[in-house]
Formats: structure tokens, sequence, C-alpha cells
């Protein structure tokens, strides 16, 4: 469901942020491009291993000067083949072929690489070279992202979008995300029975699109705390599509306030 009001606020929803030093987090975007590496995969397909190393490595295959920022959404399409991925959405689903909507190839599979909404599928040996050319690019747009605790066992999700250049005409979505590191499944049945499966940057949830108007947009939450989760390992990341060919145009993580960034 799309979101047109400029500032979306709701209450007592079941979802966390990490645990920072101080109960508060800000990080804003650079001017150049940060890359928003998503991975489509499930613990139902046999050849999602390899590649669910591969993202949870991305940070140390490009170097510590790139900036990236990695998802990975499990999608649900497998489920019914002998294993239920318990992190799988149907909205997952359905950004991945919303990602194909407008390229020559519309063939969605697993595991299946975007790189600032663009497929690679030479991911294995061109990932970090997309990455740094992606990160070559200045940013039409800045994104302020803050969490910050609240009362009752909340913590407070702001995220603020402006364009850098006032006259540009930019049309854009804001999309909002938050993942969780450090997870690990024992696979009982189906291509992965008998594995036990680790899991970094699996999204928990997701929020959008919400429309920018005239290249401005905010996204505000109050989030209630789920006691399954490790607030430790959670992260939460802004990103900001472009409505007209898919591009992503900036994205940013609270991933350097986490007690250890991955």
């Amino acid at each position: 469901m799309k979101l047109t009001a400029l500032t979306i606020f709701a209450c007592a929803l079941y979802t966390a942020l990490p645990s920072y030093a101080g109960n508060t987090c800000e990080v804003k975007s650079n001017v150049s491009t940060a890359a928003l590496v998503e991975l489509y995969t499930s613990e139902g397909c046999s050849n999602c291993p390899p590649a669910d190393k591969q993202l949870s490595r991305v940070r140390e295959l490009v170097g510590p000067s790139a900036n990236v920022v990695p998802l990975s959404l499990h999608v649900s399409y497998w489920d019914s083949i002998g294993w239920k991925d318990v992190f799988a959405k149907k909205a997952f689903d359905d950004r991945q072929s919303e990602l194909l909507a407008n390229k020559q190839s519309r063939v969605v599979y697993t595991p299946q690489f975007f790189v600032n909404g663009n497929e690679l599928r030479s991911w294995r040996d061109n990932l970090p070279s997309a990455i740094r050319q992606i990160n070559a690019r200045p940013a039409p747009v800045v994104i302020t992202l803050k969490t910050s605790a609240g009362p009752n066992n909340t913590i407070m999700l702001d995220a603020i979008v402006k364009s850098i250049d006032v006259n540009a005409k930019i049309s854009g979505d804001l999309y909002v995300a938050i993942s969780e590191n450090g997870l690990t499944s024992r696979v009982l049945r189906g291509e992965n029975g008998g594995v036990t499966l680790h899991h970094d940057n699996t999204v928990r949830l997701w929020y959008g699109p919400i429309h920018l108007l005239q290249g401005n947009a905010q996204f505000k939450q109050e989030v209630k705390l789920p006691v399954e989760w490790n607030r430790q390992n959670l992260n939460a990341i802004a990103f900001v599509q472009d409505q007209r060919d898919g591009n992503v145009l900036q994205v940013v993580s609270t991933a350097k306030c986490m007690p250890t960034a991955t």
C-alpha cells in the first residue's frame, strides 16, 4: 500500500531498534551515493547459502573506505516445497518483482542480487566494483536517520529526506527498514534439510513507499520492542528510490552505532 502523507506517524507497533550507547543514534548520508545491496534469498533454496555468506562479508570485500548498506530479504515463494522460512514475507516477493518491472529481464529467482535497484548477476566477481562505481556518484538527496529511546520500552524512529538542489525535480519514494544480524536456523526439511544456516542483515520490518513532495519527506514512528529480537544486533536503514527507473538515489544506516558494526 502506498503512503501519500508527507509525515507518517504510527504507535505501538511491535518492532525493535538497536540498544545504542546513550540510547540515541543519529546518522546523516554523505554527498556521495552509498550502495544499497539487496539479496533475495530463502532458507528453502540450496543455492542461497553461498550468497548469504557473500552478503555477510560485503563490507570486508569492499574495504573500509566503501559506503555500502546490505539487506537480506527472504522471499516466501519457496515455502510450499518442504520448508517454511520464518523470515520470509510476501512483501519481499512483491518488491523483487517490482525491481524488475521496468527492466529487460523480468525473471525472479534466488539468490538474486540488486545494487541500487539494478540486478547484478555477476555478484561473485563484480560486487565490489559495482559498489565502488556507485560510491563515485554524487547523491541528489540527503537522508538523516535518528533512533532514540522513549518511555515504556519504546523507541522513536525518525527519517528525514531533503533535496540537495531545491530546484531539482526529484520523483522518489522513501523506504525504511529494520534488519537483524546473527540469526541462526536449523533447517529440518527441503533442499537445505539438516543444515544450520546463519543470517545477517535480515530484514525484519519494511515501511514504505512514502512519496517525496518537492524532494522532501519525513517518516516518524514510535515502536515497541519484542522480546524475541536481539536488540544489540538490530539496525535501521533508510533509502530513497527514484519512481521513474527504480534506481536508488541514496541510502543510510545506523550500523556505525551498533556495538560491533558488521
